[in-house]
Formats: C-alpha cells, structure tokens, sequence
C-alpha cells in the first residue's frame, strides 16, 4: 500500500511521516529526492542549471538553494518551469524505490504530492492540516526564512482548500504531538497496515 502524506509549507508533514515510520511503513522523503537529483551527478542539475543560469551556483559548482528559492518564490512561472524539470525526474526515482521495497506500506511525504500528479499513484492521501501561525513557527525554527517569505511560499503552493477535494483523511496538526499520534495510529488501524 502507498499512502501520500501531503500539505502545505510547515504544517507537520515531515513529523507525520516518522510517525508512520514508527509503526512500521517505509518512508520516502520527497524533498531528500529533489536534493539528490540537483547535485551535480543528479539527473536535473544540468537542466536547472541551463534555465536559471550559472548565478544560482555556489562554490565548487553546487546549485544554491537559497539563490534559486529567491529566483522561482518571486515569479510564479519560473516555479512552474522548476517544478516542470524536477517532478518528473522526482516522481520517476520514487517509483524506482517503491519497486525495489518488499515491503508492506510506503509512505511518501511529499508537499507537492498532488500538484506534481503523483497522487494518482497513492492508495490514500492523507493531508496534514495547521494553522498558519503554527507553520511560519515551524519553518522559522527549522530555516532561516523570514515571516513574510514563508508566507508567500505557503501562498505559491495549492490552497488547502482545494486540497481537500483530494484527502482521504486528513490529520490536524495543531494540537500536541500526542493528539497527532494518535489521529496517525487510528488511520493505521484503518489501513490494516
């Protein structure tokens, strides 16, 4: 079974899937995907390179991610063209490590699970829900992002209401970790996972 676990910029997504983790499935990060695929041995780096140009890369030809977050957060289309480069490459090294796992239930935590189209290879998707406040915490604590950047980030991404239409459960986040859990162990036991 793969259950995509999906919602918007520092709503718990992450923390959601480890606790999957814990109960037994597989994991796969998406965002580890994206990161191993724009190094420079990885199959977007040459493609990202050749659409945003040389200024997004650091020393010793690494693309920086902060340079390119600045690039394709202020202009709509230039995400688009991001995300055109790097979902299918994406999609296709997640399906090669769902393939290779003899296992049970794999979980993908992915933010951009319904937009890139992978939804459709999830048996469930679960949307992980938050306030807003909560989430700029969250991503402040972990990055060094201000306010107002996380914001518009979390403004670029699908609305969650729209998002909606695709979950079938959703887990609300704001609470503690405990209610969290427990909301995580219920869909599980649904699952027969």
């Amino acid at each position: 079974m793969i259950i995509g676990i999906t919602g918007s910029f520092g709503s718990g997504k992450t923390t959601v899937a480890k606790m999957f983790a814990s109960l037994g499935a597989y994991v796969i990060d998406a965002d580890k995907v994206y990161h191993s695929l724009i190094r420079q041995r990885g199959g977007c780096y040459k493609k990202i390179v050749n659409h945003f140009g040389k200024d997004i890369l650091a020393e010793r030809g690494r693309i920086d991610k902060t340079k390119l977050g600045r690039i394709v957060f202020k202009d709509a289309s230039k995400l688009r063209l991001l995300n055109s480069v790097t979902h299918p490459e994406i999609i296709k090294e997640i399906k090669k490590i769902v393939k290779s796992k003899k296992i049970g239930t794999v979980v993908i935590d992915a933010p951009l699970l319904i937009e890139s189209g992978f939804y459709k290879e999830a048996d469930r998707i679960i949307l992980v829900a938050n306030k807003k406040e909560e989430q700029v915490k969250r991503v402040r604590e972990s990055a060094s992002l201000p306010a107002k950047e996380i914001l518009k980030r979390i403004r670029m991404q699908m609305p969650f209401k729209k998002k909606l239409a695709f979950a079938d459960f959703i887990i609300d986040n704001s609470g503690s970790r405990r209610d969290t859990l427990t909301q995580v162990k219920e869909i599980w036991k649904k699952q027969g996972a």
